[in-house]
């Protein structure tokens, strides 16, 4: 197999990467909350993870992803404070806990499906591993490390060596509310709730029957106790975004390796925040972007695709329309590309030097950490190469979209984007928001006014399309 650098977040450092079991690799990474929609922040590292899947198996490797859904026990706040951001959901919309999980997993994996982001070998939820989670719990308790406060069972960080690691975080420097806020109760300023009491005043419409009382798992157990019944105790990658180094995935090597006695994890891969103009993109600010609130504005998700290719996964990247309607034109342009090599496309004589020449460049930038934005610039390049014929270059291109994931073999005709002017797009946005409001008289004029201007508006399952009249 062809050598393939990883950046591992443990090490600080790239490092060659060496499966468990040849040719076969096993991946977790960190799932959804299912109390709201995921924002297109949120997406960026799935997006991320779907490249690192797409390059391992274009490497040969066999992968087996699990992606948890966390449905139970994720608290508001990082310190093992406030309420189940399940529990809030339910609240907010009226409805039960287990209706909330349900239709937010369905719109999760409707939005992956939409992004071209493969699915994962399994998506386990936390309330279907329980039993799992509470033996952790157990087995930590048996080993020494935890111990009883008011409000739940906590893992005592001094007791593991190595605490932070992965953070490198400075454990004495660190003060109150900085990482964890410190209570009387307490040990350390760095121990976390393996499992939660209910609250004695209220009634919760998720909690089990443990052997500490009646109550749920914390936040972090579910990921160790999943990633151990599916993937075993020590496995290749565990991915998720920059945010969970300092607390969630420093909280999952402690009470993993305390109670499995081994290595957790051998690589671990973070992608980077995508910012607004006021900072990261975060659901706590109320108003969060959508992938369908990109839609109704007239973008495909292969827009927003081929936008978060302008930049490195572990480098910020920064959102604007502005940025996002040059991602369009450029992936309109590829398309239509596609398109008229397609059409060009007749028995020719394949040199296969010239393919090996591209794929070869090819690998080396995607398996240089992910380098796809280079990548991409490659595949422009080729199509540009006077020197090969279309059939060269549907070829090349067609391998390259193995790790692209735009579907460049689907694309028809009948697809063709055509040259809309940026006034025709903005007003057929509207439309659709106007129709999304059910505001149907403005959505009806918004259209007649299309239609002077010699356009046609069809609504389809992802948005809607122009023609010209």
């Amino acid at each position: 197999m062809r050598e393939l650098l990883l950046f591992n977040t443990l090490t600080r450092k790239k490092e060659v990467f060496i499966p468990i079991e040849s040719g076969k690799v096993r991946m977790y990474c960190c799932g959804p909350t299912v109390y709201n929609y995921q924002h297109i922040g949120n997406l960026r590292t799935f997006f991320f993870e779907d490249i690192l899947r797409r390059v391992l198996e274009i490497n040969g490797y066999a992968v087996t992803h699990v992606l948890n859904i966390t449905d139970v026990g994720h608290l508001i706040s990082d310190e093992d404070e406030g309420d189940d951001k399940m529990e809030l959901g339910a609240k907010r919309e009226n409805k039960s806990v287990w209706e909330i999980a349900e239709y937010y997993t369905n719109v999760f994996k409707k939005d992956l499906e939409r992004m071209h982001i493969l699915p994962a070998t399994h998506n386990p939820k936390a309330t279907s591993y329980i039993h799992q989670q509470i033996a952790m719990v157990r087995c930590l308790e048996e080993l020494g490390y935890t111990y009883v406060t008011g409000d739940g069972v906590y893992f005592d960080t001094s007791k593991f060596t190595g605490y932070g690691k992965l953070a490198r975080l400075d454990i004495e420097g660190l003060e109150a509310g900085e990482r964890v806020e410190f209570s009387v109760e307490k040990k350390n300023k760095t121990d976390f709730a393996l499992w939660k009491f209910s609250p004695k005043d209220s009634q919760r419409q998720m909690e089990w029957e443990s052997p500490w009382g009646k109550g749920f798992p914390g936040w972090h157990i579910e990921c160790s106790a999943m990633s151990k019944a599916l993937l075993g105790n020590n496995f290749d990658i565990h991915c998720g975004g920059v945010d969970h180094i300092p607390v969630h995935h420093t909280n999952e090597i402690a009470q993993s390796e305390a109670c499995n006695r081994e290595k957790f994890v051998n690589y671990w891969l973070h992608g980077e925040f995508l910012l607004e103009t006021d900072g990261k993109m975060s659901k706590s600010k109320g108003e969060f972007l959508t992938l369908q609130y990109l839609m109704d504005k007239g973008f495909h998700p292969m827009h927003y695709r081929y936008f978060l290719m302008n930049t490195h996964y572990r480098k910020k990247l920064n959102f604007s329309f502005e940025a996002l309607d040059g991602a369009r034109t450029s992936f309109e342009r590829l398309k239509n590309r596609i398109l008229t090599l397609k059409d060009n496309e007749k028995e020719r004589k394949v040199d296969n030097s010239n393919i090996e020449k591209y794929l070869s460049s090819f690998f080396s930038k995607i398996n240089d950490d992910l380098n796809v934005t280079e990548a991409l610039a490659l595949l422009w390049e080729m199509l540009k190469d006077n020197a090969l014929n279309p059939v060269e270059k549907i070829e090349i291109a067609f391998e390259m979209d193995k790790v692209f994931g735009f579907g460049l073999k689907d694309i028809e005709h009948e697809d063709e984007v055509l040259d809309v002017p940026d006034e025709v797009m903005q007003i057929a946005g509207q439309r659709m928001e106007a129709k999304n409001q059910q505001d149907y008289k403005k959505a009806d004029d918004l259209r007649n006014q299309l239609s002077a201007m010699g356009w046609k508006v069809i609504d389809t399952k992802d948005g809607f399309k122009l023609e010209k009249l």
